[in-house]
């Protein structure tokens, strides 16, 4: 069993910056490839980000160049560092671990103002 966390989101204007974090717990060393997921209503749940063990990422095409994903595999911890934010980022963002079943946080609200 895994458990992770998100923490970080919240209320940024158009062109700000936000750093969302993901800390896991549990069976840790049962973790492979992380990611973010993000959700708003009506919609169906879209990837964000994916990081391998050894750290392959990648992107979906509305965030490169914007969106960064790293881990902390000594701290259990994933992060996803979102810069020049627009309206459209604005959603549920949900972190998940591969261990090997999927787990999934409980998500953190991002709103980004024009």
């Amino acid at each position: 069993q895994v458990q992770l966390v998100e923490s970080g989101g919240g209320l940024v204007q158009a062109g700000g910056s936000l750093r969302l974090s993901c800390a896991a717990s549990g069976s840790i060393s049962s973790i492979g490839a992380m990611g973010w997921f993000r959700q708003t209503p009506g919609k169906q749940r879209e990837l964000v980000a994916h990081i391998t063990s050894s750290g392959l990422t990648n992107y979906a095409e509305s965030v490169k160049g914007r969106f960064a994903i790293s881990r902390d595999n000594a701290k259990a911890t994933l992060y996803l560092q979102m810069n020049s934010l627009k309206p459209e980022d604005t959603a549920v963002y949900y972190c998940y671990a591969r261990a090997p079943n999927n787990y999934w946080g409980q998500g953190t609200q991002v709103t980004v103002s024009s």
